[in-house]
């Protein structure tokens, strides 16, 4: 009896202890100290979790006394933790052996520690850190050897992103995969990104066609197992104002100049009083100004132990720094992320993204821009006339036909693009054995645009801008394109040290759409709103409306076989090889095969090295893979009758059809060729991160297009070209290195410093065609000469033109210098003197040479993360070094307004030796020559931010987890000696897929419309 009441008494004593239950909370920390957001925290053998905030703060209600908990994040060794108490202090060590960070690398993905390429990972808090506008932006400074340049600072515009170095004068952009399958940037949330991977070297031949140029690997975010629903809600508002300005002639220094330049020609005075002009007309004052940027997302996230769910929903408005609304940019997502077990062995992941982008723009970057005629319009006239109308530029010669009143010309242009479109991808992953596994995943994009733009009737007084007719141009475009692609994976360990995982691709690219375009006349009421074709009823010049349309259908079948292999985690191998076919080649040419292989060492596992308490982490890389490309256009393999021609039909001459551009059906691969060495190491308890790497990375059998050939072919027909051709070699070669260094100086402050810097050295190799180069770009006005080169022994697209020696002081020294008269105009003191390059004793054409080229030799960029209690603080920088940019912003025409630089020009010996005079007679003074190329090196401030977050205790009261306010700066300032408007105006001809842009003829600033400073307020809250 008293055995059964003991028995009873400590039954209930026992459940009494063990049903005891806890509100358990507490913070979790890093190796140095640092709060660590985002850890996974789980109730061991429940369904329990939840993840820590930005403070590194969580919290478990009714947890019993003794229960284990376990802390996982990715990088740190998971740690369990048993319930003592109702506070826990959890410091992480950084797992330096196993460093279990996963990376992304296309079809399969490895622990970083067992990485042998050159990669580089930008995590989803540099990205909330950085909070960019478009996703690029992201990368710019922030991952070695990545350069990424915007093609215009308008709202919207494109940016393209270069890895290593410029390597074709076709396509040089990385190629972008989001969540497996072929995309876009533009359509992407920022805040929609887990992470994005770039793979540099031979890692990039995975994928093959679409890695020559290197890989950017986009992972969104998902919803995790087992945690409650989030929401995160972030909203920002800025104000946008230009980064620079030029200086400009005000309207007295121009009438004094202009005066000086009629009195040098020997004709009268165009200014016989300057007294009471003042400073006139400030046209880049009247076209710039403040404009508002709004940016909001929000996203739902949350799961089960089945099943993941993510919503995202965000809205984007912008307008342009000139024109207002009239330059505008909405961005509007909304992204599904679903993720199901469907039963111990399958699981499904889809991710949905629909987007709409309305963009409208102005003329921008080119002759008869509006920042173009900003500054080429004389500061004496007036923005309206007496009547209240804009005041007309005079048609006269010295001022030019196509220069024109700015405002005008923003008032009269009306145009609108509109983009819907869907991608996404769905996956479905069959684990089959514990070594074995299928994966089977279709991505896809679908979009649809619509343009419209309208010519108004006007007339700017006899320019070529003048409208006799008003008329409406709309254009319907559909591209589609799907990727399938299959995927079977093994894996096993052999004898215990062995590791081997061998994986099998099958893989297909389709891309096909249609494009419908028509041009109408007269536009009732000449006005926007009833410009449509419908409405136009008159017929062309030729007779009826502008019709035009096309269609394009392009595919490519893969497969790949990959190797990874390892032994005790120190020796690793990666071998790759790949077989494309693509129809961009013909029959003979359409399969080629590319093989790589990446191999790394890493010492620090070695019994002389391992547990060593200085060095953390150890491993050198090398890697070399054949790469293939094929981003040409469609067809250049055979001949289509899209050009034009006449003939002679019953006597009588009829317009008919010809072969458009000519066909080569000798095409093939062009091949990239990348070599990468390097090493990895950790030192100091793993607060001391560096990187570095050198990489040779030559392009053979390059696709150049147009090459030109004899004129009798009939390239010059209209509609016609030259063929495309394999016809050049190109290198690139340079070094690596990239340092991060992390620490906690106190309780309440820590901070991360990073900094990276890339050397490119750019050589052409060979270019094989008849002349031994090709040309591109244009300076000027009339001047036959192109102004950039593709030339063995020199970078690519290098600027070729003469090289001046100073301003001539007195006819003595005319005299004593080879003649200049081949050039076309006579020479008197004050005119800039050329170097007899080739020492003939003449100065002419022969004697054009290397006046420098666009390509940066060093590119860096430095991060900087400070936190101290609740305040945390950023700033991030690049810079660009050995670039040289054209100026042809500059009209060379008398009586167009100048920049002040041309008040220090020679008036009379001694005066000057670098600005020649003014006058209105003829000279050689604009000709193409490096007294118009600038050193355009610049070093930009491009993100200054401070937040503050308020206290955790207090925002736990009203419901939040997270609440953050910030206050920053984009695009702060940029030290450089560039007199234009932005030195990273990198822009070049279009290619033929009309959206990217040649290295041939780039760095020619015809007036680039500058990335604008926005000042930014916002809020992130979490829920």
């Amino acid at each position: 009896m008293k055995s059964r009441l003991l028995l009873t008494v400590l039954m209930l004593f026992t459940s009494y202890a063990f049903s005891q239950s806890l509100d358990v909370s507490g913070t979790v920390l890093d190796g140095s100290g640092l709060s660590l957001p985002g850890v996974n925290v789980k109730v061991k053998s429940s369904s329990q979790s939840t993840t820590t905030d930005f403070d590194g703060s969580f919290k478990l209600l009714g947890v019993p006394k003794g229960t284990i908990i376990v802390f996982s994040y990715i990088g740190f060794k998971t740690q369990e933790v048993a319930v003592s108490g109702t506070k826990i202090t959890v410091k992480m060590t950084d797992d330096a052996r196993s460093l279990d960070e996963v990376v992304v690398l296309g079809y399969s993905s490895r622990k970083k520690r067992d990485v042998t390429g050159a990669v580089t990972v930008v995590s989803s808090k540099t990205i909330e850190d950085l909070h960019p506008l478009k996703v690029e932006q992201a990368l710019q400074g922030t991952v070695a050897g990545v350069s990424v340049t915007a093609q215009s600072g308008a709202p919207g515009a494109p940016m393209n992103i270069n890895i290593r170095g410029i390597a074709t004068n076709g396509n040089n952009a990385a190629t972008v995969f989001i969540d497996g399958y072929q995309g876009d940037l533009s359509i992407l949330n920022p805040s929609d990104i887990e992470s994005i991977t770039v793979l540099k070297d031979a890692q990039a031949a995975v994928y093959g066609v679409l890695g020559a140029n290197g890989i950017v690997l986009v992972t969104t975010k998902t919803g995790r197992k087992n945690s409650k629903t989030k929401v995160s809600f972030n909203s920002s508002f800025g104000t946008q104002e230009t980064s620079r300005k030029m200086s400009m002639l005000n309207a007295t220094e121009y009438a004094l100049l202009l005066n000086e330049s009629y009195a040098n020609g020997g004709q009268a005075l165009p200014y016989p009083n300057v007294s009471g002009l003042g400073k006139g007309t400030n046209w880049q004052d009247e076209i710039f100004n403040p404009a508002p940027v709004i940016n909001n997302d929000i996203s739902i996230s949350g799961g089960s132990d089945k099943i993941t769910y993510l919503f995202s929903g965000s809205d984007l408005s912008q307008q342009g720094i000139i024109g207002g609304s009239k330059s505008d940019f909405k961005r509007n997502t909304a992204r599904l992320s679903l993720g199901a077990d469907l039963s111990s062995k399958i699981k499904l992941q889809t991710n949905f993204i629909y987007t709409y982008l309305d963009r409208d723009s102005l003329n921008e970057n080119g002759l008869g821009s509006v920042l173009f005629n900003a500054i080429n319009t004389p500061s004496t006239l007036p923005v309206r006339d007496k009547n209240g109308n804009y005041s007309l530029v005079p048609s006269t010669p010295g001022y030019g036909v196509e220069i024109i009143n700015p405002l005008a010309q923003i008032d009269n242009t009306y145009n609108d693009y509109k983009l819907r479109k869907l991608n996404g991808s769905v996956s479905l992953v069959y684990d089959i054995t514990k070594e074995f596994k299928f994966t089977s995943r279709i991505g896809f994009n679908t979009g649809n645009s619509i343009s419209r733009n309208f010519a108004k009737q006007v007339s700017y007084g006899g320019k070529v801008f003048d409208v006799t007719r008003s008329s409406v141009t709309q254009n319907t475009v559909n591209d589609n394109d799907y990727t399938l692609d299959l995927i079977a994976e093994y894996k096993k360990t052999l004898f215990g040290d062995h590791n081997i995982k061998a994986i099998l691709v099958s893989t297909v690219y389709k891309t096909w759409g249609s494009g419908l375009g028509a041009t109408g006349f007269d536009v009732p009421n000449n006005s926007w709103k009833y410009a449509d074709i419908n409405l136009a009823k008159g017929t062309s010049p030729a007779g009826g409306r502008d019709v035009s349309s096309y269609s394009y259908d392009e595919r490519r079948v893969s497969y790949v076989g990959i190797l990874e292999y390892d032994y005790k985690g120190k020796y690793l191998l990666n071998a790759i090889l790949r077989r494309d076919a693509s129809t961009k080649f013909g029959p003979e040419n359409r399969v080629g095969y590319f093989p790589s292989f990446t191999a790394g060492w890493v010492v620090s596992e070695e019994s002389f090295l391992k547990d060593n308490s200085f060095l953390n982490f150890l491993k050198f890389r090398i890697s070399y893979g054949v790469l293939g490309n094929d981003q040409i256009r469609l067809n250049g393999y055979t001949g289509l009758l899209d050009g034009e021609a006449t003939y002679v039909f019953n006597g009588a001459l009829v317009n008919g059809t010809a072969v458009g551009g000519l066909p080569n059906p000798k095409l093939q691969w062009e091949e990239a060729k990348k070599f990468d060495v390097g090493f990895d190491f950790r030192l100091l308890n793993n607060k001391l991160d560096f990187t570095a790497d050198y990489f040779i990375d030559t392009r053979d059998k390059l696709l150049i297009p147009k090459i030109p050939v004899s004129g009798i072919t009939g390239v010059y027909a209209p509609g016609a070209s030259s063929p495309t051709m394999n016809a050049g070699s190109v290198r690139n070669k340079g070094f690596e290195f990239s340092v991060n260094y992390k620490d906690k100086i106190s309780e309440n402050f820590n901070f991360n410093i990073g900094y990276n810097i890339t050397t490119i050295d750019n050589e052409v190799l060979e270019v094989a065609n008849s002349t031994g180069y090709t040309e591109a770009g244009g300076f000027g006005v009339g001047q036959p000469l192109l102004p950039s080169r593709m030339e063995k022994g020199q970078p690519i697209g290098y600027f070729y033109g003469y090289k001046t020696d100073g301003i001539f002081q007195n006819q003595a020294e005319i005299a004593a210098h080879p003649s200049q008269a081949a050039l076309g105009s006579a020479t008197a003191p004050g005119d800039i003197r050329f170097k007899d390059m080739n020492g003939d004793g003449i100065i002419d054409s022969k004697d054009r040479t290397y006046i420098g080229d666009p390509i940066a030799s060093v590119i860096m960029g430095l991060n900087l993360t400070l936190n101290y209690k609740n305040l945390d603080f950023l700033a991030y920088a690049y810079a660009s070094i050995g670039n040289d940019m054209v100026r042809n912003y500059e009209r060379t025409l008398t009586d167009v307004n100048k920049s002040n630089y041309v008040l220090g020009r020679w008036t009379g010996e001694g005066t000057s030796n670098t600005v020649p005079r003014v006058t209105t007679g003829a000279t050689n003074n604009n000709l193409f020559s490096d007294y118009y190329v600038e050193d355009a090196s610049f070093v930009r401030i491009q993100n200054v931010q401070l937040g503050y977050t308020l206290n955790k205790t207090f925002s736990d009261k009203i419901g939040i987890s997270k609440f953050r306010l910030y206050v920053g700066v984009n695009n702060l300032y940029t030290f450089t000696k560039y007199k234009g408007f932005d030195p990273a105006a990198i822009t070049g001809p279009r290619n033929d897929d009309n959206v990217s842009q040649s290295s041939v003829g780039s760095g020619i600033d015809n007036g680039f419309y500058p990335t604008p400073r926005i000042y930014t307020m916002g809020l992130n809250l979490n829920f």
